[in-house]
């Protein structure tokens, strides 16, 4: 055979091995399915499953709300993706779905990463740090630590973490006995323990702190354990695509701060009221909300506001007593000063409809005033911190916050600067001197702490069943206010 001929051959033959290669390549591919990631952008759409909780998520009037939901729902944006939220009945529900070949890709619902839940599915970087805590109802015996745990009638969540560590606990402490129940959440369980139905239980601290307002008896005895920490979980398997994806964004809200301005406004005014406060709110949303939430209503429709802002507010200003008067002559069910009063087109100010009427003006005229680039909800903290401190102190400490190279349009930055207004060191270098910031800043997270409250007792799933057992939130008729005649300016 000429070397020629040969040439051609061995030619031939490459080209016939390289055709095989790649046809079997190209069959390869059409046999290897999309990664979960690959598929949720070619629907556009992220399914994920949460728990209903005010920690969470929840509807309100205003729509779906939660840190959860908060979270993820950026986390959608970023992927360029809708999203779409599924409930789950109880933990065991919520994996079986996770799970499920159809199912939800991803679960964004408080989850701690314990060790038995590693078998269960693949769990994210933390992204929130939490403690467990044992529950017990005042006026009985504190438990402080873990021996003080046998003979109590304990409930938690089937499937959770807690129930875990009460297993591990139940070896060194054979008498310890425990229930686990798929038919309550958090809230069930500390209403429980608040109105005796049971000795103890355990919830994380983050859902304490949220839901503890809602029930005056309820108290922490001791840490169970060290803190530990939440995670997004997704399908336990062997795709990490959006696992991945997860990771990199959680990083990323970590490093630019939204992580932290979101634990701010979720958790950065939970603890303000103590027990008695939040006992003593209970009673009033009860005895004195009914009789003014209709001119509450009314009255922020008009100015565009949402009307449970506006009714923690006059609870922040006078625990809605109408004929409420300071030492400096503020007055009423908002404490309207004078001249505000006059302003606002106020004549009574111990007229309850004049005064929730005038403050609503108020309020609504300083958010309007407000710079355009402060946006909500930042923008609604600041017309707070100017209601009560004046917008032009407000100024100051945008400017102070600005000196330090802190963002003048977040609350989360601005109500650091605060308290400097009543420092000589900060307040010499300000344009309009000495104010108390620090009263300030303890108004603004009060208000909100009351909001939180009134959102949660006021959302819709709500309304016929919890509050109404409860009899939190029961209207009434408005009563005829005492009267007041304006004094000349």
């Amino acid at each position: 055979m000429s070397v020629q001929s040969m040439f051609r051959l061995r030619c031939g033959q490459w080209l016939l091995a390289t055709g095989l290669l790649l046809l079997l390549s190209g069959c390869g591919d059409a046999d290897v399915p999309p990664t979960t990631l690959e598929r949720v952008k070619e629907d556009g759409v992220l399914r994920v499953i949460t728990r209903n909780s005010p920690a969470t998520y929840f509807q309100d009037r205003n729509g779906e709300t939660g840190f959860e939901y908060e979270l993820v729902k950026r986390f959608a944006e970023d992927l360029g993706v809708e999203l779409q939220i599924e409930t789950a009945e109880n933990l065991d529900d919520l994996f079986r779905r996770l799970n499920s070949p159809n199912g939800p890709q991803l679960s964004a619902a408080g989850l701690v990463a314990s060790s038995g839940r590693q078998s269960q599915a693949l769990f994210s970087h933390a992204y929130l740090e939490v403690t467990p805590q044992v529950i017990y109802r005042n006026g009985t015996p504190r438990p402080s630590n873990s021996r003080d745990l046998p003979g109590k009638h304990i409930v938690v969540l089937k499937g959770s973490s807690h129930a875990e560590q009460l297993a591990a606990l139940q070896l060194q402490l054979p008498e310890l006995r425990y229930e686990e129940s798929d038919a309550v959440e958090v809230v069930d369980l500390l209403r429980m323990v608040d109105e005796g139905a049971i000795d103890l239980t355990l919830v994380d601290s983050n859902e304490l702190a949220m839901n503890q307002v809602y029930f005056p008896n309820v108290r922490v005895g001791f840490d169970l354990d060290e803190a530990t920490s939440l995670g997004w979980a997704v399908a336990a398997g062997e795709d990490r695509s959006l696992l991945d994806e997860v990771n990199t964004f959680l990083d990323k809200a970590q490093q630019n701060g939204t992580l932290q301005r979101l634990k701010e406004r979720y958790y950065g005014h939970v603890d303000v009221l103590g027990y008695v406060g939040a006992y003593t709110f209970a009673k009033h949303l009860q005895a004195r909300l009914p009789r003014y939430e209709k001119t509450f209503q009314s009255e922020a429709k008009n100015q565009g506001l949402d009307w449970r802002l506006l009714a923690a507010m006059g609870y922040q200003e006078s625990l809605w007593q109408p004929d409420a008067t300071s030492k400096t002559g503020v007055r009423g069910l908002m404490m309207l000063t004078q001249n505000t009063a006059q302003a606002m087109g106020v004549v009574n100010r111990l007229d309850a409809r004049q005064s929730i009427r005038g403050g609503a003006k108020y309020i609504a005229l300083i958010k309007q005033d407000l710079p355009a680039d402060i946006s909500e909800p930042d923008r609604t903290w600041f017309a707070l911190a100017a209601y009560n401190i004046g917008i032009a102190h407000l100024g100051d400490a945008r400017k102070l916050a600005k000196a330090e190279g802190l963002n003048p349009n977040l609350w989360l930055d601005v109500k650091k600067m605060l308290p400097r207004l009543a420092q000589k060191k900060w307040y010499s270098k300000t344009r309009y001197g000495y104010a108390r910031g620090g009263e300030t800043v303890h108004f603004v997270q009060n208000i909100r702490r009351y909001y939180d409250i009134l959102t949660w007792v006021t959302q819709p799933q709500l309304e016929d069943q919890q509050v109404a057992d409860r009899q939190l939130h029961v209207p009434a008729i408005n009563k005829t206010p005492p009267k007041e005649t304006l004094a000349p300016l």
